[in-house]
């Protein structure tokens, strides 16, 4: 089979293109025949480095995968050959104490399709039938992809962790990540007003498009005294933080009493500047949220199904470009996500 594979860290250049023995699915286990795949900033960590992730080289890249069932493992029962469908990209035991009270997220064995395990970015691959999620018709594998990890992701951080309330304030640092799109949409759908910071006057457009209420230019020096003086120096209920360490010390300042800072992820660093006497005194809340338990995926998706959230997506490419695809990502050029064709 063909795949886009990482045969050592590195920068883009050590993405390939080769051919790769097709896998036989095990116990559980089904094989999609992959129609697509969308890149995530997970992708360009793996491909840079995790300490032991991945386990062994070649790697094959890609959680977020869209497809058909090509084969069934012994054991599986209630699908079928030929089905549509999308995956979910967490792995977990099902036997510890996290999974048996429904949170599979914090599993103690937790892994990540594409990560952990070989991904989608082959035109093969294998993963557990209880991770299938049927594709209504009418709804495009490339659509179907770009919503697998970034909306159970934003709903569990906004509705699970911020316990976010119609009428609150959000603000979403970053408009072209495919998390923080479909925070944006989320937010509005559950009533809230949504600010909004970008890098350029498209990605500032297409932010007012997903409906953010108000959207600044993070390249001005005065961002944030300016989102003070909106809120008349009370500050916002909610920000959403996954730039890390460039923004983390600012946003705890503009927090509002009982205010909630909310991240997944770190891009420009992992260490934050954090004033305890903010937190204290405000009474603040820092939320850390990694994907979605079971439940809240199948939320948000009948909410994607229905067309009330919608994928955003910047470019689909062929899976020969799937080093192009991790340059652009890696310059933050996209608006939404990079989707890769495969079959």
């Amino acid at each position: 089979m063909r795949a886009a594979v990482i045969r050592g860290h590195g920068g883009p250049e050590v993405v390939e293109i080769c051919e790769l023995p097709t896998p036989e699915p095990g116990p559980g286990q089904v094989r999609l025949r992959v129609y697509a795949t969308a890149l995530n900033h997970l992708d360009l960590w793996v491909r840079r480095g995790i300490p032991g992730v991945p386990p062994a080289f070649p790697h094959v890249g890609g959680c977020d995968i869209a497809g058909t069932i090509d084969a069934l493992g012994p054991g599986v029962e209630g699908w079928e050959v030929g089905q549509r469908v999308v995956v979910n990209p967490q792995l977990s035991c099902g036997r510890c104490r996290y999974c048996l009270r429904g949170q599979d997220n914090l599993c103690l064995q937790f892994a990540i399709v594409g990560e952990h395990t070989w991904g989608g970015m082959a035109e093969y691959v294998l993963v557990p039938a209880a991770n299938l999620e049927p594709i209504p018709e009418g709804f495009s594998f490339e659509e179907a992809a770009a919503c697998a990890l970034v909306f159970p992701t934003a709903w569990r951080m906004l509705l699970t962790g911020a316990r976010l309330q119609p009428g609150e304030t959000v603000l979403v640092l970053g408009a072209g990540g495919g998390v923080n799109t479909a925070a944006i949409q989320i937010a509005k759908l559950l009533g809230c007003e949504v600010w909004v910071t970008a890098g350029s006057e498209e990605k500032m457009r297409r932010a007012r498009e997903l409906g953010a209420d108000w959207v600044l230019s993070y390249r001005d020096p005065d961002w944030s005294r300016r989102v003070w003086e909106r809120t008349d120096k009370r500050g916002v209920d909610v920000i959403v933080d996954n730039v890390g360490q460039a923004t983390w010390a600012t946003s705890l300042r503009l927090l509002a009493r009982e205010g909630r800072l909310v991240t997944v992820g770190a891009t420009t660093g992992p260490i934050g500047e954090t004033d305890i006497r903010y937190v204290f005194w405000r009474q603040l809340r820092i939320i850390g949220s990694t994907m979605a338990n079971r439940a809240e995926f199948m939320d948000v998706f009948r909410l994607i199904w229905r067309r009330q959230l919608r994928p955003v997506i910047d470019r689909v490419l062929p899976l020969e470009e799937a080093r192009r695809a991790h340059e652009i990502l890696e310059r933050g050029e996209q608006f939404g996500k990079i989707v890769l064709r495969v079959s």
